[in-house]
């Protein structure tokens, strides 16, 4: 059965993309612990990040490393984080979080609660950046 995240790639479930190419899609995290919160995931369903053939564990943090730059670009942070955690969706996925300081990524923090219309307009922005950048 196909995980929410392949019914995503597929456009059965609606996100909010900011990035994709054949191989890799970046959306952002409906449960965000700050503004910019992306998830990028690979295409092809694998549960376990490590699971990745070797070309596709370098693609996906080659891929992040670009959505990364865009949402410094959009939301201009000290850096942005990257973590790999979550056992929920059995499908590979990293979590790129705009941090001002080390707390920002803490999962235990409160999720922000945004509107669709605010959702909208952060994927806008960091796509804009994806697109501006030339991928």
């Amino acid at each position: 059965m196909a995980t929410i995240f392949s019914k995503i790639v597929a456009g059965e479930i609606p996100s909010y993309k900011v990035a994709e190419d054949e191989r890799f899609y970046a959306f952002l995290d409906i449960n965000p612990l700050v503004k910019g919160h992306t998830l990028v995931i690979p295409k092809r369903e694998v549960d376990y990040i490590f699971d990745l053939t070797d070309d596709e564990l370098a693609g996906i943090h080659l891929f992040a490393k670009r959505v990364a730059r865009a949402i410094q670009r959009a939301f201009p942070c000290r850096k942005v984080g990257e973590a790999v955690i979550g056992l929920e969706v059995p499908h590979a996925h990293i979590h790129l979080i705009p941090m001002q300081q080390e707390s920002d990524m803490l999962f235990s923090n409160p999720k922000l609660q945004l509107s669709a219309e605010e959702f909208t307009a952060i994927a806008d922005a960091i796509r804009h950046e994806w697109e501006s950048a030339g991928k």
